[in-house]
């Protein structure tokens, strides 16, 4: 479906989109303070660079599961550790994230299906609202849904054909990629990546996961 320096291109190019607003924060914030100005500008640019920082930190932790390394081993997952990444990525977008982890079986590789779906929730609710997880098994296997409730919650078309296994009418490109890495790392554990759209909800769902770790 596509080239793998293609894809790896995309990823790297998503991940540095991603980053480019907190990183941005923080160079505002140290311009300001390198000014002469008064005491409250200086605390309004201290307070930039303490978000800004923690912003950036916080979505390098969450893409590092997704796309990266951290995610690739069968071993079991730090749920206390996967919990804090999300919760600290949720914190500089706007929905509210819920959990429901009922399971014996959670490896990194889950952790790393869990983290794609919760981007792909957070982006089908960008006004806000709340991004539901549930983990389970499921006779032998393992679960995960990740769905976006809010009042303007909407399904692209890209991240609808990618889940389909189609190419997006616009093409491949580092905003298109995501929801079609996010199938390749559900199929690597035995998965079936599916989308349904309900009243002012997206639901993500792997199923049918590898219930290793």
């Amino acid at each position: 479906m596509i080239e793998p320096s293609q894809l790896a291109a995309y990823i790297a190019s998503r991940i540095c989109h991603d980053l480019i607003s907190p990183v941005a924060s923080v160079n505002s914030a140290l311009e300001l303070l390198d000014d002469p100005g008064d005491a409250d500008m200086k605390a309004q640019a201290e307070q930039l660079l303490v978000n800004g920082a923690e912003a950036a930190a916080a979505r390098i932790q969450l893409l590092r599961y997704a796309f990266g390394s951290a995610g690739l081993s069968d071993t079991a997952a730090d749920r206390h550790e996967v919990k804090q990444i999300v919760e600290g990525f949720m914190k500089s977008h706007k929905p509210s994230v819920e959990w429901n982890i009922d399971t014996p079986h959670f490896s990194c590789g889950h952790a790393r299906v869990l983290m794609n779906l919760v981007i792909m929730a957070t982006t089908s609710i960008p006004r806000g609202g709340v991004v539901s997880l549930n983990v389970h098994n499921q006779d032998d296997t393992l679960s995960v849904v990740a769905s976006g409730r809010g009042p303007r919650a909407k399904l692209s078309d890209f991240t609808k054909a990618a889940i389909a296994g189609e190419v997006p009418e616009e093409g491949w490109s580092a905003r298109t990629i995501q929801p079609l890495f996010a199938r390749m790392v559900t199929d690597e554990l035995g998965g079936t990546l599916s989308v349904r759209t309900g009243e002012e909800e997206v639901v993500f769902t792997a199923s049918g996961l590898r219930a290793e770790g």
